[in-house]
């Protein structure tokens, strides 16, 4: 096994910190942050929500052996996030490897690179976001692969541990740290949001209600046409 790393000492999200981002969405926090999105990947299905510690693989194109052995590692509640190392022609996760994760209580599935199965994927309500669709797939030749190890999918830097954070609108990976510093601003941001709704419901113009009015204020009225 010199050729597959696997790190198993890791440190995943305290479930209370999960339970609370439950109930929470990623795109309250596209309005704080830009560079921890995975713009490239798509839901298998909709509705869809995926809230827990990522669990990394990272696998050399052709070889899902990897992927496989980390079912062994992971733990219910557990995303597994898979790198296919550039190959997105190919599908590394199908039909059999989502019945393994659902049986094991595995929370879903983020891959850079396709999917198949998809009939029987949904038939098993397993959550997964990747790239696309493909019959092409995957083989276990055992070759090289690794484990809880960082990975990066659009750039954005992923370790096992981090918290997958993702629903209809897409994909965010949160540190640890940075999860348990911005829980509480989402949540107020989140329920901040019914007042605005009475706002809006009691004449009040959005436009006021967010601020934007205010640079129309600023420029000549010949500015605007």
């Amino acid at each position: 096994m010199e050729d597959f790393i696997i790190n198993k000492d890791i440190k995943r999200v305290p479930v209370e910190l999960v339970d609370r981002f439950r109930r929470l969405h990623p795109s309250t926090l596209g309005h704080l942050r830009d560079g921890i999105f995975l713009t490239s990947l798509r839901p298998n299905k909709r509705p869809i929500r995926i809230v827990g510690s990522a669990l990394t693989v990272k696998i050399p194109h052709l070889d899902s052996t990897a992927v496989h052995l980390s079912l062994d590692v992971a733990q219910p509640g557990d995303v597994i996030v898979v790198s296919m190392s550039g190959d997105y022609s190919r599908a590394c996760w199908g039909g059999m490897v989502s019945y393994a994760a659902a049986k094991k209580a595995i929370a879903g599935a983020i891959i850079d690179g396709c999917i198949c199965d998809v009939e029987e994927i949904l038939s098993l309500d397993f959550p997964v976001f990747s790239r696309g669709i493909s019959p092409l797939t995957t083989r276990i030749l055992g070759i090289e692969g690794e484990i809880g190890y960082t990975v990066a999918i659009d750039g954005v830097p992923i370790n096992s541990g981090d918290l997958v954070f993702a629903d209809d609108d897409g994909v965010a990976i949160l540190s640890q740290q940075y999860a348990e510093q911005i829980a509480d601003i989402l949540e107020s941001k989140e329920n901040g949001e019914n007042e605005t709704k009475r706002k809006i419901d009691s004449g009040i113009p959005l436009s006021e209600i967010s601020g934007a009015a205010r640079f129309l204020k600023k420029r000549k009225v010949s500015d605007t046409l």
